[in-house]
């Protein structure tokens, strides 16, 4: 009987031994593919703001070449003229407020908006800027301080017949940019953004304090190589991660540190309380617990814990699918982000949540991935809510099929939304004009040309008379609102096929596609100069403004700049010759040539 008992014992020993190892090994072939798709998560979302980061230090680049277009520049030593465009220029900036500056090939500045408060010519943070316009490309400096002022600078080369003759240098204040308001709002108690130059200064950070400061030598080590890197660190006793994104096209990188708990989160933790109740269930089982009655318990608390660890705390979320794509589990973050009920998307397909637009997509991608075992995709789509809305969800999808801890693939969805809101709004702002909502130069040209490919377009030029009076005036603020009223009149008159922008301070541009007629140019400009020589009321004061108006007709396949000139040159002509209420409808006469830009 003993025997039999001791041979009952080593049994149970033997079989919960066997148990422990494969629950060893499944917790962590699960905790592997956690961590995967956690820092797979955390590299997407660093590559995403370290794109979104190097697009906001190209689009001050583009406002430099902005500032060219519009302000001719002479670059002579202590030009009175440059200085006047570069002060003008600084005050209407939303990046470069602190100063411009133009300066020789040799880096020597020549004239600069403001007298004094400028980096010295030998500072170290003018190198990677000058070795960058060298290349022929836009130049970014390092952080500088200049009486205890962080600054920044970005420079583009002056050309003219494309020989570079010297550089357009903008001043920023690190504290001000829209790079360090957008990091401020991308703050959290959980980790710390910044983005440093290429040696290791905080230039920008959700921590305001940090600017300025150096990051850790161990992440400085891994600045400037492309893409992104995991960097695991001590500081003083505790052990962080930082993603770095390298690469910018500045010369910086993008950083986003915390601890190694916080980025580990539960499912490190819940892991290891995992393993100790896989050893405590062996030295039970050695005491004599029955093999079946335990390793039922073992097999019930490993997978309770396993999908609490995995999958209940995740902050995205989280599903199953099974080979046709029904949804066999959904996180409980289901009703938080979606609006359904713990539960209620159980054994419906995936499909009937996503946009018909991207059904297609989504079901090609998954085919292919049920015949690859262990791998995974990645990719966007709309996925409908409870209440009928569709949102945009980033998602990553893993072939677990294979695996008995899952049996399924494996989804891990995060909403995106605000982010693609926020794309889009910058490639809104990049063409069109922030005061008016019309679009911009650049907007108009492209417009221009791809008209003038197979239809004639008529151009015409619209320079308001007696804005500047208006200006000296009342003010800049009644100027503005002087402008939009303008831009709305403009609107009313225009046609649905027409293209109405907004080129300069004053200037005007409508393109009117498929007309060729003089006498249809001729209309459309006559009831210009009605509407906006009828009275403006602003600020209790009736302002009263004319238009000189110049008319282009331009036949299909013209140069697009040429038309844009003719019609710059009749508007000119018009001006000239006393402004429209002077010379009436007359488009014909040809002024002096204005670059368009």
């Amino acid at each position: 009987m003993r025997l039999r008992n001791w041979i009952a014992v080593v049994v149970s020993v033997l079989l919960l031994a066997a148990a422990g190892v494969i629950g060893f090994l499944v917790n962590r072939s699960a905790l592997r593919a956690a961590d995967t798709v956690h820092r797979a998560d955390s590299s997407a979302l660093g590559t995403n703001n370290g794109t979104l980061t190097g697009q906001l230090q190209v689009n001050s680049a583009a406002e430099l070449s902005s500032i060219l277009a519009a302000h001719p520049l002479d670059l002579g030593r202590n030009n009175a003229a440059d200085r006047g465009a570069l002060t003008a220029a600084a005050a209407k900036s939303t990046t470069f407020q602190y100063g411009l500056l133009t300066a020789d090939m040799d880096g020597n500045v020549l004239t600069a908006s403001r007298k004094s408060g400028l980096p010295p010519a030998g500072d170290a943070g003018w190198a990677p800027m000058r070795a960058q316009l060298a290349q022929g490309q836009a130049g970014f400096s390092s952080v500088m301080t200049v009486n205890g002022t962080a600054l920044a600078a970005v420079a583009v080369p002056v050309q003219v017949n494309d020989s570079v003759i010297g550089y357009l240098i903008g001043l920023n204040q690190v504290e001000k940019t829209s790079l360090q308001t957008y990091l401020v709002r991308l703050s959290t108690q959980a980790h710390q953004t910044v983005v440093v130059d290429s040696a290791g200064v905080v230039g920008a950070s959700s921590d305001r304090t940090l600017i300025g400061t150096r990051i850790d030598p161990a992440v400085r080590a891994e600045l400037g190589a492309d893409g992104v890197r995991f960097v695991e660190y001590r500081s003083g006793k505790t052990d962080m991660i930082a993603i770095v994104y390298g690469g910018l096209p500045s010369g910086w990188s993008y950083v986003r540190t915390q601890t190694k708990s916080s980025f580990d989160g539960v499912v490190h933790a819940r892991s290891q309380t995992l393993n100790l109740t896989l050893l405590a269930m062996l030295l039970i089982g050695v005491a004599g617990i029955s093999v079946l009655g335990y390793r039922t318990q073992v097999q019930r608390r490993r997978a309770d814990e396993r999908f609490q660890a995995l999958i209940q705390h995740a902050p995205d979320l989280v599903s199953v699918l099974d080979g046709r794509g029904r949804i066999v589990f959904s996180s409980p973050s289901s009703q938080a982000v979606l609006g359904f009920k713990t539960g209620a998307l159980i054994g419906h397909s995936v499909f009937e949540l996503v946009h018909p637009d991207d059904e297609p997509e989504m079901r090609e991608r998954l085919s292919r991935l049920l015949d690859e075992p262990d791998g995974a995709i990645r990719l966007q789509c709309r996925i409908r809510s409870a209440d009928g809305e569709y949102r945009w969800f980033d998602f990553t999808a893993s072939n677990q099929l294979h695996n008995p801890s899952l049996d399924g693939v494996v989804i891990n969805a995060r909403d995106v939304s605000e982010t693609k809101a926020f794309h889009e709004r910058l490639a809104h702002e990049a063409q069109h004009d922030p005061l008016t909502g019309l679009p911009n130069r650049r907007r108009m040209q492209d417009a221009l040309g791809s008209s003038l490919s197979d239809a004639p377009v008529a151009v015409l030029f619209v320079d308001l008379d007696g804005f500047k009076p208006v200006n000296d005036a009342y003010g800049h603020e009644v100027g503005d609102e002087l402008l939009r009223q303008v831009a709305d009149r403009l609107a009313a008159c225009v046609r649905e096929t027409d293209v109405l922008s907004r080129v300069g301070g004053d200037e005007f541009v409508v393109l009117m596609p498929g007309v060729l007629s003089e006498k249809d140019a001729a209309t459309m400009s006559g009831r210009i100069r009605y509407v906006l020589e009828l009275p403006f009321r602003i600020a209790g004061q009736e302002i009263r403004i004319g238009a000189s108006i110049g008319v282009h007709l331009a036949p299909a396949a013209e140069n697009p700049d040429a038309a844009l000139r003719a019609a710059d040159h009749a508007m000119y002509a018009v001006k000239h010759a006393g402004g429209g209420r002077r010379v009436g409808g007359e488009h014909g006469r040809v002024g002096r040539h204005r670059a368009s830009g």
